[in-house]
């Protein structure tokens, strides 16, 4: 009997593992993120994120990663995302992410007195060419530094749409 129900185990692992591996999406270039300094990230403090890139026929989906504590005191924060190309060309683009509803209820999930935030910057994007971009993410708010930030980071994943 034990050999049987061992024998049951082994073949549910192995259907679980296949299930898992095939709904894996296509290719990630990134997924990374950087502590802040004491749960404290300041104007000086860009997180640095290379990117090496080498189909340019893809689209992608661009995520900004962000963890912050139940204690952030702000429903939004605005960011400056900096992009450098394999040639030098440097973009910035300011975005607002709304992490709160009006009611205060946070929106990214939560795992104790954390919150985590995966959230689209950019859509079915394509690199203009291949080599390593550099993007650098810096906070853009009154406070500096601004409190109960934990991790900021990015993902950026083959697009599904």
């Amino acid at each position: 009997m034990k050999t049987k129900t061992s024998s049951y185990f082994l073949t549910l692992l192995g259907l679980v593992t296949l299930l898992f591996v095939s709904c894996q999406n296509g290719v990630t270039l990134v997924d990374t993120n950087q502590k802040t300094n004491h749960l404290k990230w300041s104007y000086a403090d860009k997180m640095r994120i290379p990117v090496k890139v080498g189909d340019t026929k893809m689209a992608y989906t661009l995520y900004l990663n962000l963890r912050h504590t139940g204690d952030y005191k702000y429903s939004n924060i605005f960011i400056i995302i900096h992009q450098t190309g394999p040639d030098g060309t440097k973009t910035s683009e300011r975005k607002e992410f709304t992490l709160a509803l009006p009611d205060g209820e946070w929106l990214g999930k939560g795992s104790g007195s954390l919150y985590s935030h995966h959230m689209i910057f950019r859509k079915n994007y394509p690199f203009p060419q291949k080599g390593t971009y550099v993007f650098e993410i810096e906070q853009n708010m009154r406070d500096n530094p601004l409190q109960e930030l934990s991790d900021i980071g990015m993902r950026i994943e083959e697009a599904n749409d």
